[in-house]
C-alpha cells in the first residue's frame, strides 16, 4: 500500500471534494481517498499492485479536474 498526497486544481467547493472522495468506490485498489478544496490537495491511499498513479490521475481528469504531483 502507498499513500501519497497530490495537488488537485480547480477544486471549489464541497460538492469537488464529493466528487473526487467518490473515486474509492469506482477504481480497484484504492483504499481511501480523502481531499480538501481549501488545501487543493487529495490524499490517496492504494494497492500499486492493481492501481497506478496514471489511472488516477486519468480518473480525476475525467471528473474536470487537474492532478499535479
Amino acid at each position: 500500500m502507498v499513500k501519497k498526497t497530490y495537488t488537485v486544481n480547480d477544486m471549489h467547493c464541497t460538492n469537488c471534494v464529493m466528487r473526487i472522495e467518490g473515486l474509492e468506490d469506482s477504481l480497484p485498489g484504492m483504499v481511501s481517498v480523502s481531499a480538501s478544496y481549501r488545501k487543493g490537495q487529495m490524499t490517496v491511499e492504494f494497492d500499486e499492485a492493481q492501481l497506478t498513479e496514471a489511472q488516477i490521475f486519468a480518473a480525476v481528469a475525467k471528473l474536470g479536474y487537474t492532478v499535479g504531483k
